[in-house]
């Protein structure tokens, strides 16, 4: 992979968004879901493992990127109404996007699962952004946030679910569920479980994630000089990392399914030493050439967030009739392949790698060629 990196782009930024796409694609497309190494599931509940690490990322990421975004548009002299324009549409397409992944191919509308990774994504765009430009003072932005996290703890420790009470966070008694089933309707929730883990309620926590990547986007616009950044980053990152842990062990679990506060301030916390690393390595030291890939793929985020989603699904109707009955063509790709080579787990694994590699050739083959998609 020959292509120029871009200049006048924070590099380390799109590498780290091209990291956190690749490891996405390695959690999400293992040749054999009875066969996962146990880093590369979600805990089933409280706790984490770095499986947890990847959704918050690409919030974190979306926030950091925003005081970029607002300044460019600024010097361009985009005035208010056109950038709500802008904030509107991105908006309505990335719900879009997701609401069609979460019924292709039957687009039952009855039964299609509402929330999702896309639609999260679109509606904490939008409130975070929407909190900035009507709120101008920072200081009333901290408020607005607080008061968001505010309504979750009100809601999930005050609202008392039939049958469970108040203040259960398990999965069937939690208020966040409640909310998902009452709101949105069993039949429209992730396999029409007791609870969304993109649902209702934990979609508020969810937008602090983007929040305080927004902290992080501002030493950039704010501080121009490298050591200013990372001072400002390895102390925000620390502060965040111990309030985490404490919120954890003294306030609220870290519960990704729920995304509590916890989740959130701690996931931030270690996203920020990511961030700070790959600007060190990158920006600062000059170490760009095992970025390349990841480089690539970070500048075409939608695009290939999306399409792998749709390519994989394709794969997985598409029935070839084989000796041992019909098999889906993605099984028979596994089958063929890694899973005719190795034993299990690992060739699980080396056919989620195969994924990533397929992939970063994707991004490598768009970008030689120009091919930004952008909403």
């Amino acid at each position: 992979m020959h292509a120029e990196l871009p200049k006048g782009r924070l590099i380390s930024l799109d590498a780290f968004r091209g990291l956190t796409i690749a490891g996405m694609m390695l959690v999400n497309y293992p040749g054999d879901w009875s066969h996962v190494y146990a880093p590369f599931l979600h805990a089933e509940w409280n706790g984490w493992t770095p499986t947890d690490w990847i959704f918050p990322f690409f919030l974190f990421i979306m926030g950091v990127a925003m005081p970029l975004s607002y300044q460019r548009l600024e010097k361009k002299g985009i005035d208010k109404k056109t950038t709500w324009i802008k904030i509107i549409r991105r908006t309505l397409v990335l719900f879009g996007l997701g609401l069609f992944l979460s019924g292709y191919p039957s687009f039952d509308w009855a039964h299609i699962r509402i929330p999702g990774v896309l639609e999260r994504i679109a509606v904490c765009y939008f409130v975070a952004s929407a909190i900035i430009m009507l709120l101008p003072r920072e200081r009333d932005q901290w408020l607005a946030m607080g008061g968001l996290i505010f309504l979750y703890f009100a809601i999930m420790w005050g609202v008392n679910v039939p049958e469970y009470g108040r203040g259960v966070l398990t999965p069937e008694g939690n208020a966040s569920g409640y909310f998902d089933r009452l709101i949105l309707g069993r039949e429209h929730l992730w396999r029409a479980r007791d609870y969304d883990p993109e649902g209702t309620i934990s979609t508020l926590p969810a937008i602090l994630s983007v929040f305080l990547g927004l902290q992080f986007g501002r030493v950039l616009v704010r501080h121009p000089d490298h050591e200013a950044r990372l001072n400002r980053w390895f102390l925000w990152s620390a502060s965040l990392l111990v309030l985490g842990l404490v919120m954890d062990n003294l306030v609220i679990p870290v519960n990704k399914q729920l995304w509590t506060p916890s989740y959130a301030i701690l996931m931030a916390g270690i996203g920020g030493y990511l961030l700070a690393l790959s600007y060190w390595l990158i920006d600062v030291k000059g170490w760009r050439s095992w970025a390349r890939p990841f480089v690539m793929m970070g500048m075409n985020p939608l695009f290939i967030f999306w399409f792998s989603g749709f390519f994989v699904r394709t794969l997985m109707i598409i029935k070839i009739t084989t000796e041992g009955g019909e098999k889906s063509l993605w099984s028979l790709l596994y089958l063929k392949g890694w899973g005719a080579l190795l034993p299990d787990y690992p060739a699980s694994f080396a056919f989620a790698l195969s994924s990533v590699a397929f992939w970063l050739l994707m991004g490598w083959l768009m970008y030689s060629r120009r091919w930004f998609i952008k909403i």
